[in-house]
């Protein structure tokens, strides 16, 4: 019984071991979704669905801080990033 936890053991850390990495999110990806927005959306388009979202979504419209907090996140991000681009 010993031999075959050892055996499992030693095939498990080999391919924890040899397994490729995941790759890591792009955060983008989780805005554009969060805001409803396509890849190749403009600054326009980006403030426009954030201010679509915001309106439900602000704590003194009964939202939550946090739904304003992410949504304001991923404007900041987005649009930092078509700044970039230009």
């Amino acid at each position: 019984m010993t031999k075959w936890i050892v055996a499992a053991l030693v095939i498990y850390l080999a391919w924890r071991l040899l397994a490729k990495p995941k790759a890591k999110a792009d955060p983008a990806v989780a805005a554009r979704r969060l805001l409803r927005v396509r890849t190749d959306a403009d600054a326009d388009a980006i403030r426009a669905a954030h201010r679509r979202l915001m309106a439900q979504a602000h704590p003194d419209r009964g939202g939550s801080d946090e739904a304003a907090r992410r949504l304001n996140a991923a404007r900041d991000l987005l649009l930092a990033r078509v700044d970039r681009a230009r």
